[in-house]
């Protein structure tokens, strides 16, 4: 018995054109809303496909020297862990003595912070009067070191508010059979002061009236001051926040570990589908995931060569500046490259940490100094030069998507809009023969 002959229906012009653009239309909606829907899941499908990135490329290299696959992956992935699990040893006991120390001495760094951004600030009249508008100071440094007052100096402090200076220096009135001059005789006050100070009162007398009105900038204690009240008002979704980054990240090693080691298998069964009734939307989509998934791995590589630079330069700030563990914050500096915006701050605050304890107020100027014209340097220069080289993009271009980007779409816009923009342009709208053979 002869086998029949299947033949394949086709639909006649132009309703043919129509049906493939409504199936491309359908496939594509279908898989923006499984993302949609799984976006509470993206930072660990991101750090999976990293890790997984990683093991692969070493599992690659090592084919040469050891013939066992098994054997290879296992090899990388106690490599990748153990790595990752010394430095985190060797960074936490550092991190928490810095944050103890600072945590004891805070109000001495504060004072002394806002100390100098007040001096700094009132070298530009105009802008410091336009900032004493809405913050007035009613912070006393000596508050740190004097006892409490008791109701006794209470009533002292009243009485030279109301014009008795020698009571609130802590003279008896009318001392030598002179009574006290009244306000208004003699010389008149400074500018800026109270009324009333006692003229020959001891220093720490005469700020303990003078500098809650003297006017000073506080901003640095406010900010502070701020930012610890909001942490505090949800303490609750703080400690979620730090268990799911947690759990994301030790599930993303566990899962890129067992799709690095059982890769081929899955491959296979997910080429597979393609004999099944979904087919259509395997072959639609099998492609462009995998080109995109290059073109990202190219980002990675990327990012690495930006972060490696970024280590350098700070590393040899932090020599020439003469501070400690350099090595511990250069490993800070280095892993906190990968995390956009985010990662700037986190690196920066113990290498501030280390500065204003060993040689204060000046060296944390210098580290600010420092760490601003290294950012600047990473964004202006290196991103786009860098990128611009792996992904094969002008660096004006580079720098447009970062900005808009990081604009529209925050920290996702700063990771995935150099990848997208390329998948975009070079891959997603071109014609299979013309698409270059890297994406």
């Amino acid at each position: 018995m002869a086998p029949q002959e299947t033949t394949e229906r086709t639909l006649p012009p132009p309703w043919d054109r129509i049906f493939r653009l409504a199936t491309r239309t359908f496939v594509w909606g279908l898989l923006i809303g499984v993302l949609y829907v799984l976006r509470p899941f993206l930072l660990l499908v991101f750090l999976t496909f990293v890790f997984a990135y990683i093991q692969a490329h070493g599992v690659d290299g090592l084919q040469h020297r050891i013939r066992n696959r098994p054997l290879r992956v296992v090899i990388v992935g106690l490599v990748v862990l153990g790595t990752l699990l010394a430095t985190g040893f060797t960074l936490v006991p550092q991190i928490q003595a810095q944050a103890k120390e600072f945590l004891q001495n805070k109000d001495k760094y504060l004072a002394e912070a806002d100390e100098e951004v007040d001096k700094f600030l009132r070298q530009y009249p105009s802008i410091y009067d336009g900032m004493q508008k809405h913050t007035t100071s009613t912070f006393d440094p000596s508050e740190f070191t004097k006892p409490p007052a008791t109701s006794g100096d209470g009533a002292g402090a009243d009485k030279g508010a109301t014009g008795d200076p020698a009571q609130a220096a802590g003279q008896e009135p009318g001392a030598g059979g002179e009574p006290p001059k009244p306000q208004g005789q003699g010389e008149a006050p400074a500018p800026g002061q109270p009324a009333g100070p006692a003229k020959d009162g001891g220093k720490d007398a005469a700020a303990e009236v003078q500098s809650p009105k003297t006017g000073k900038l506080t901003l640095v204690r406010d900010f502070i001051g701020t930012l610890t009240e909001s942490l505090a008002k949800n303490p609750l979704s703080l400690v979620q926040s730090g268990l799911g980054y947690a759990s994301s990240f030790l599930l993303s090693l566990l899962f890129s570990f067992l799709i690095v080691l059982d890769l081929k298998k899955l491959q296979r069964g997910v080429q597979g589908l393609s004999n099944t009734k979904v087919g259509f939307i395997y072959d639609e989509v099998a492609d462009n995931i995998a080109g995109f998934g290059r073109v990202l791995g190219r980002a990675l590589e990327a990012q690495l060569a930006i972060a490696l630079v970024n280590t350098i330069l700070t590393a040899l700030g932090i020599w020439l500046m003469d501070l400690d563990n350099i090595l511990v914050l250069s490993a800070i500096v280095f892993f906190c490259s990968f995390i956009p915006v985010a990662g700037t701050f986190i690196s920066t605050t113990p290498i501030a940490l280390v500065a204003l304890q060993s040689d204060g107020m000046s060296a944390l100027v210098l580290v600010i100094i420092l760490i601003c014209v290294i950012h600047a340097i990473e964004t202006y220069v290196l991103n786009p030069q860098i990128y611009g080289h792996h992904m094969h993009m002008n660096p004006v271009l580079v720098l447009i998507v970062l900005t808009i980007g990081g604009q529209l779409f925050g920290v996702w816009g700063l990771l995935l809009g150099i990848p997208v923009v390329n998948y975009v342009f070079r891959h997603a709208i071109r014609r299979p023969e013309e698409r270059p053979t890297e994406a």
